[in-house]
């Protein structure tokens, strides 16, 4: 028995021109429906806004992120040059105002100077400046910049400020040293000016912790000498030239023997700040015992000597 074959179904196909023409059709129909209604406009708008604009929205902030960001930035870049600016300029403030307050310091040091030397303008002076001290808070001895080549010499006395300081003690080529009159060997044969006692004052670096030094010897029976008296150098001193100011009367107690009193007074000098000084480069008048041996007394001195001395120095002076 043979097998049935059955016949195949025949596919169906449309022919390509026809397939154009219907897709043609459509899309002619569709271009109509969507210029003339709304149709397609409500469904895209809302896939659009469902799907596009979150990411819109995203990329935007993300944007506005970075550009502030940037801003920022920018902002912080410019602040930072503008701080170092400042800082320059604040530096360059600084040193103006440091220069300054030298110029001013200097000048107010020159002042007092020039002031000082307008009052002992009888002697010749030169001025000097420290480059060296001792340890410790005072200017008891210290170094300044002038020697013998400037013609400085020994016991020469030095002011600053407004008075006395002490005496060239030391002198080299091109530097000399200062005693002052605070030092703890310094005894200085003084004069209270307003009732012309003698005095001697002596230098205590102990008692210028409390800003005083100390004078003795003052025989004061009426009273005479009170605070704030002004105390000078004496005629009589052996180093010093007459009338500098030394300091004034801090205080007056009676020794023991009530025949003298001693006391402190409080020295004219700041002698924890000194830079600048004036040397007084006329000597005192000085006589030793020796020479007033050889001296011609009043039953050995005549006329004759000082007819021989016009003798001896006209014979000199003729060639």
């Amino acid at each position: 028995m043979s097998p049935v074959i059955k016949p195949k179904k025949e596919k169906f196909t449309l022919p390509s021109k026809y397939l154009l023409f219907i897709l043609t059709i459509i899309c002619c129909v569709l271009m109509v429906l969507t210029f003339t209604s709304d149709i397609f406009n409500k469904p895209l708008n809302y896939v659009v806004g469902y799907i596009i604009v979150p990411y819109q929205r995203g990329i935007s902030s993300i944007g506005g992120y970075i550009s502030d960001k940037n801003d920022a930035l920018v902002n912080v870049y410019d602040l930072i040059n503008e701080n170092q600016q400042l800082r320059e300029k604040i530096e360059q403030l600084e040193d103006e105002n440091t220069q300054l307050l030298q110029d001013k310091y200097e000048l107010n040091t020159l002042r007092d100077l020039y002031e000082l030397d307008n009052t002992y303008e009888n002697y010749e002076k030169i001025g000097a400046s420290v480059i060296y001290r001792d340890s410790g808070n005072w200017f008891s001895s210290f170094i300044l910049d002038k020697g013998y080549k400037s013609g400085i010499t020994p016991d020469m006395n030095v002011i600053c400020g407004n008075g006395l300081v002490g005496k060239i003690s030391v002198v080299g080529p091109n530097w000399s040293k200062v005693t002052s009159i605070i030092s703890d060997n310094s005894n200085v044969s003084s004069t209270v000016l307003k009732s012309q006692n003698n005095i001697i004052v002596s230098g205590s670096l102990e008692d210028m912790k409390n800003g005083v030094i100390l004078f003795s010897q003052l025989i004061d029976d009426e009273g005479k000498v009170t605070e704030g008296d002004k105390v000078v150098t004496s005629d009589i001193s052996d180093k010093y030239l007459p009338g500098i100011l030394i300091g004034y009367i801090s205080t007056v107690d009676p020794d023991p023997n009530n025949l003298t009193k001693s006391g402190t007074l409080i020295p004219a000098v700041d002698f924890e700040h000194i830079e600048d000084v004036l040397i007084i480069t006329q000597l005192k008048q000085y006589v030793d015992e020796e020479d007033v041996n050889n001296g011609y007394n009043s039953l050995t001195f005549s006329e004759d000597l000082l007819n021989e001395d016009d003798t001896t120095e006209g014979s000199t002076d003729t060639p």
